[in-house]
């Protein structure tokens, strides 16, 4: 789909279309789930769930239908950050039961140790590193400081790294 197709189907739905909403949320589930799994992880689907909610209540009021990616990404990182936090209340980590290193399950180890982190700072980790946002970008769509980005994605890295080599 291009991006004028896009914003064709957005400018359909504002007005009322079904079929065109309809059609947009099924564009859109794949890209959401991207951004909430690696912050909300076991509550990912929830997180892109309560983004789709989101953005079908409010999709009228986006003025410019070519921001949609970067719009639904700033719904998607909050919803995301606050299923994560939720999860983090209701279940304190255990650190004590972490895979070592060099068992093979490298994917289930990059996760366990993304796990480890404070949902701020996974959220800035994957803006970064997955989605590849700078600093600047990434400090406005999580209505931060810039330093607060960088202090976040220093801490995130440095964790990472100790926890990776122990």
């Amino acid at each position: 789909m291009t991006d004028d197709d896009e914003a064709a189907l957005v400018r359909a739905a504002q007005g009322g279309d079904t079929l065109a909403m309809n059609d947009l949320l099924d564009v859109l589930a794949p890209y959401v789930a991207r951004i909430c799994a690696p912050i909300a992880f076991a509550s990912g689907p929830d997180a892109a769930q309560e983004t789709l909610i989101a953005v079908f209540r409010s999709l009228r009021s986006l003025r410019d239908p070519r921001a949609l990616r970067g719009w639904v990404r700033s719904i998607a990182v909050r919803e995301a950050v606050r299923a994560a936090e939720r999860d983090a209340r209701a279940v304190p980590m255990d650190i004590t039961d972490r895979p070592a290193a060099h068992d093979g399950e490298l994917s289930a180890d990059v996760r366990d140790q993304l796990a480890r982190m404070a949902p701020a700072q996974r959220a800035v980790l994957v803006l970064r590193e997955l989605e590849g946002l700078s600093e600047e970008q990434t400090a406005r769509l999580l209505r931060v400081a810039p330093g607060t980005v960088k202090s976040r994605l220093h801490r995130a890295r440095d964790t990472f790294r100790k926890a990776w080599t122990a």
